[in-house]
This record gives C-alpha cells, structure tokens and sequence, in this order.
C-alpha cells in the first residue's frame, strides 16, 4: 500500500483531534474531488513500518481520539488487505481510539467485508460536485451519510452516526 500523508491532530475528518492516512488509490475519480494526487495507486511513499510506528506514536498520545482512513479510497482494491489489517491491529492495541473511514463505496456494497467489523463510523458514497455543501459536517457533498457501523451491523440497516 502506499500513502500521501499522515496527519496529525486532525479536527476535520471525524471526532475529536485525530491522526488521519491518506492512502493512495482511487477508481471513483469523482468530478472536484478534494485530494486528486490520490487517486494514482503507485503515487505516495510506501506504507512501511517506520509510516505505522509513526501513526501508532500518535495514536499512543491520550489526546487523540482515533484514525481516519481517506485518500484516494482505502477500500482501493489494492489497499482492502493491508487498511483491513492496520485497522485490525489498531483496535487491539488502542481499543479506546476509534476508527473512521472514508470511501466511495456505499454501505451496502461493503456489506459482509472484514474491515466493518474494526469501523466505529464510516462515510459512504461518492462526492458529488452538484451536491457540495460546505456546511455539512463530516462530509462534503449531502448524499454521503456518516454512519454508526456497530450499530448499523447490529441492527441490520443504516444507523446514521449522531452528529
């Protein structure tokens, strides 16, 4: 897998201060996408150890509320194996941090996927330009939907994350 960025104390992609990857890779090459330099799956630096102690230093600090995945698209066929794993071994080791990601995938195409069962929320669905609203929170286009994935998996349909 291979990455752009890791940011640190992040405020706007998800609840509280947060450590955000920017994974590389992305098929849905939505129309004004905010991040296009992320779309190329061979762009970026490798996600090597050095990239996961860094992200796993930042998740240590007891400030920080959790990870976000974006890009690109980590559910990019490519990254699937290695953001299900990463994600995988971060609630083990920081069960208190949550985890969020972003995709374009909608949350009934990813039904039965390994990678659910790590998610606290999960932004679904393509950005759509027509649909841009800079006054949503969490998302940037109002067809997305910032969902509770464990109580969406335990009740059996879309639970919208509260905002």
């Amino acid at each position: 897998m291979r990455y752009h960025n890791i940011t640190k104390d992040d405020m706007l992609n998800g609840d509280g201060l947060r450590v955000v990857l920017w994974v590389s890779g992305c098929s849905h090459c939505c129309k004004d996408c905010q991040n296009p330099i992320t779309w190329d799956s061979g762009n970026g630096l490798i996600f090597d150890e050095a990239a996961k102690e860094e992200v796993f230093e930042q998740l240590s600090r007891n400030y920080i509320s959790g990870i976000t995945f974006s890009g690109g698209d980590p559910l990019y066929f490519q990254n699937v194996p290695e953001v299900t794993a990463l994600a995988k071994e971060i609630k083990e080791k920081f069960p208190a941090r949550t985890i969020w990601l972003y995709t374009g995938y909608l949350w009934e195409e990813l039904r039965g996927k390994e990678i659910l069962q790590y998610l606290d929320v999960l932004v679904d669905g393509k950005f759509v330009a027509e649909k841009k609203d800079i006054a949503l929170k969490w998302k940037g286009s109002s067809n997305q939907r910032v969902i509770d994935v464990q109580r969406s998996l335990k009740e059996g349909n879309v639970i919208l994350h509260a905002e």
